[in-house]
C-alpha cells in the first residue's frame, strides 16, 4: 500500500480511506442482500442507490486529491488474502 518514503499524510489517508472503502463494499452488499429478498421500498432502493453512487464519486475524489488508486487502497492480510474485494 505505501512505502517508507512517503508523507506520513499520505500513508494515514491510504489506510483511512482503505477502512471507508471496506465500509462502502459492506454497505453495498447489504443493500443489494436486502433488495434480493424484497426487503426495501422502491423509494429506499433509489435513496441507497443515490447514496452509495454519491460515496463511490467522492472515494474518487478523495484518492485523487491524495495521489491514491483504488488498488493502492487493498491491503495485503497475507494468507487471508486482500481487505477488498475485487469489482
Amino acid at each position: 500500500m505505501t512505502t517508507s518514503d512517503e508523507p506520513p499524510e499520505r500513508a494515514l489517508a491510504g489506510l483511512v480511506l482503505a477502512i471507508i472503502e471496506l465500509l462502502r463494499q459492506l454497505m453495498e452488499r447489504q443493500a443489494i442482500r436486502r433488495m434480493d429478498i424484497g426487503d426495501l421500498t422502491e423509494d429506499d432502493v433509489e435513496r441507497l442507490g443515490t447514496g452509495l453512487m454519491a460515496l463511490d464519486d467522492r472515494m474518487d475524489q478523495l484518492c485523487v486529491h491524495f495521489g491514491l488508486s483504488r488498488a493502492d487502497l487493498n491491503l495485503d492480510l497475507g494468507p487471508l488474502g486482500t481487505l477488498l474485494a475485487d469489482d
